[in-house]
């Protein structure tokens, strides 16, 4: 190919029928072309098309081992990961459509050619015309800065066609782009919550959406509550593989645990007959020290699950109404965890039993 590539201009809208039959069609045949997205103009090939990959890196001009992100046309894309699914959800929500690039472990069909190491990248582009031609593509695409290898990447139609001369068969014109810089990008997994580029966006802020607060209401939070708390933070790290010990750990993912006591007073330590049977799973409870069940706690939670019915009730009497995190029994089969304030070891060891099977059934909710 020797005439530089035929520039469509459309802005932001979605492309008309026939520039979308011809763009999916281009790609089909594993022909080359570039698209705008809302950070920089991307270019775009068919991603299980072997040739069409190797077409692309040549053009880039990029190393081999340096790989392609997967396009998508929608949040449902995240499905095809299993691993930390919630958390994965929860950062499409609130980053998709929009300049973040998720690092997933997993290899969906079709993408085994731009995977590495079990690991795929994947975003969704908040530019309407790109949206609409990735929906049109029953195949897989994937995109990478238009731009040659550690350039600058461009942000013009013109200067796309310009420096790629010879190399693409069309060039859609949506416009500028709108931010002008490469998205953020976030390698999200068991072990493993790491920003690789930061583009526009703060790490603070993505394990902040990523992860969640959560607390635990009892009566005196010195029994039921406390024990619910550290179960949940063993639980948490070892389905979040946390290398770290303790909250640091789960905190890296963005994780915050607390709990209270509705008629708690202020800094009374855990009873004895929970720190043994905590001790008994190799969990230290005696730095535990409670603390009351205010509304302004409360209101800093992204959960709140109570040991009993009436705790339920009074958190509804606590909280002003519709102005309040999601509340409701720890136990999602609705049965209270009964309180063993004052009981032989056992009645922990029963309540203990009863708190971690209802985190067992929460753990899947939350990561």
């Amino acid at each position: 190919m020797s005439e530089r590539a035929p520039i469509v201009a459309i802005g932001e809208r979605a492309p008309p029928g026939e520039l979308t039959a011809r763009v999916r069609a281009l790609l089909a045949r594993g022909a080359l072309c570039a698209l705008p997205t809302e950070t920089v103009y991307g270019l775009a090939a068919r991603a299980d098309r072997p040739e069409a990959l190797e077409a692309l890196r040549v053009l880039k001009g990029r190393p081999s081992e340096i790989t392609f992100t997967w396009h998508v046309a929608g949040r449902g894309a995240v499905e095809h990961f299993s691993e930390l699914r919630p958390l994965t959800r929860r950062l499409a929500e609130r980053y998709w459509p929009g300049p973040l690039t998720l690092v997933l472990r997993g290899v969906p069909a079709g993408l085994e050619g731009v995977a590495r190491a079990g690991w795929t990248g994947l975003r969704l582009p908040a530019h309407a015309a790109c949206a609409a031609l990735l929906s049109a593509c029953e195949f897989p695409v994937v995109m990478t800065s238009a731009n040659p290898h550690r350039e600058a990447p461009l942000t013009r139609a013109e200067d796309v066609a310009a420096r790629f001369d010879g190399g693409l068969e069309l060039v859609i014109d949506g416009g500028p782009s709108r931010l002008g810089e490469a998205s953020g990008v976030l390698a999200l997994g068991p072990g493993r919550f790491e920003l690789l580029r930061e583009g526009l966006l703060r790490l603070e802020d993505l394990r902040r959406t990523a992860g969640l607060r959560i607390a635990f209401v009892c009566t005196g939070n010195t029994c039921r509550s406390p024990m619910a708390e550290a179960m949940a933070r063993r639980l948490l790290a070892e389905r979040l593989q946390a290398e770290r010990a303790g909250s640091a750990g789960i905190a890296e993912f963005g994780f915050e645990l607390s709990s209270m006591g509705i008629f708690a007073a202020h800094g009374a330590p855990a009873s004895v007959g929970a720190v043994e049977v905590m001790a008994e799973r190799g969990i230290n409870l005696r730095d535990h020290r409670s603390r009351a069940a205010l509304p302004e706690t409360l209101a800093r939670s992204d959960r709140i699950y109570a040991m009993t019915a009436g705790h339920v009730e009074a958190l509804r009497a606590l909280l002003p109404p519709g102005r309040h995190p999601p509340f409701d029994l720890l136990d999602p089969a609705g049965a209270d965890i009964a309180d063993p304030l004052g009981g032989p070891r056992a009645a922990y060891q029963r309540s203990l039993a009863d708190i971690e099977r209802a985190l067992r059934a929460r753990l899947d909710e939350w990561a």
